[in-house]
């Protein structure tokens, strides 16, 4: 089965759009750093760098530190799509960070959304 398409495009890419996102929402970028590093165990120079070598999404979380442990309770629905349920790991990691993105942007606290 051919790769998504996804998968394929530079994190470079879609990290101006996750900040976006939440400066719209009055939150910032700060906040949006926080929840990648929570993620993928990246720390602020690991992400950096990332986003200088521009490393395509697939790059991004195959290089990523350690995923957090606690990724697994992250529940909900994304494109139209339950989460919790998405079989390939790859595409779930990726939707895992947009949900994260979308309950900064929708007000939720950091510490409901790092699963504290």
């Amino acid at each position: 089965m051919p790769k998504h398409r996804i998968f394929a495009i530079a994190f470079a890419r879609v990290y101006p759009l996750y900040v976006q996102k939440a400066e719209r929402k009055n939150r910032t970028k700060e906040e949006v750093d926080r929840i990648i590093c929570w993620l993928t165990g990246y720390d602020e120079a690991g992400l950096q760098q990332q986003l200088e070598q521009e490393n395509d999404l697939e790059t991004f979380f195959a290089q990523a530190p350690a995923i957090h442990p606690n990724s697994s309770r992250i529940k909900g629905v994304v494109c139209g799509v339950r989460v919790e349920e998405i079989e390939d790991p790859l595409m779930q990691k990726i939707r895992y960070l947009d949900k994260l993105i979308d309950e900064l942007a929708k007000g939720k606290t950091m510490e409901k959304i790092l699963r504290q």
